[in-house]
This record gives structure tokens, sequence and C-alpha cells, in this order.
């Protein structure tokens, strides 16, 4: 699996990682205060290596860092790589906004047109 993502380009890598409701959850706590692997684990009903899998897909996207002290690895949020999701949406929404926009027009060009047609 980490062959694959590393094919992936950057965005497509946040967008994997933000899929998922556990990692989504993980960057929510983080978004707190760093923690080590235990205290973001420990809400979780899953095996230690699954929730670990979970913390290394954020880690190769970007969305967190990770710093060991001894035996104790603790995670940090790294809100720049979240950038570029936000930057992504934001042209996709600007986007549709725009097409949007252009329907009502036609759409009230229509209602013109029908309200000058009729007896």
């Amino acid at each position: 699996m980490v062959a694959a993502e590393a094919a992936l380009s950057p965005i497509d890598g946040v967008f994997r990682a933000l899929a998922d409701p556990t990692r989504r959850r993980v960057l929510e706590r983080l978004s707190r205060s760093p923690a080590s692997v235990s205290e973001l684990a420990a809400p979780f009903d899953m095996a230690l290596p699954s929730f670990v899998e979970h913390l290394g897909i954020l880690e190769r996207s970007g969305l967190v860092r990770s710093q060991k002290k001894g035996r104790v690895r603790t995670y940090q949020l790294a809100p720049r790589r979240l950038r570029l999701a936000e930057d992504w949406l934001a042209r996709q929404r600007d986007l549709w906004e725009r097409r949007l926009d252009q329907l009502d027009d036609y759409l009230m060009h229509l209602h013109g047109k029908q309200g000058k047609d009729a007896p």
C-alpha cells in the first residue's frame, strides 16, 4: 500500500487521508494539542497496529508529523497540507457558483421572455 501512496499526488494523498472517519477524528483531536499514540488510540475500538496504520497514512500525506522521545511517539497536526484541499475546494466552489449564476441569469431571461409573450 505504501508504494501506491507514493504514486499519489500530494492533493490525492490528502483527500485519501481525509476520506476515512477515523483519520478525520484523529485530526480533530490533534487540532487541540499534540498527543501520543496511546492517547490518540484510546477512543477507538481497534487493534493498535491497525490504528498505527491510520497514523502512517496521515503522516505520509503530510497532515501530521511525529516526534519520538524515548519510547513515546507524539503526533501533531501539520495544517499547511490542509491548504491543498482547502484551495482545491475553494476553486470548485467558485466554479459552481459561477455556473449557478449563469443558470440563474438564463432562467431569468427565459422568464422575462415568457412574460412578454403572454396575452
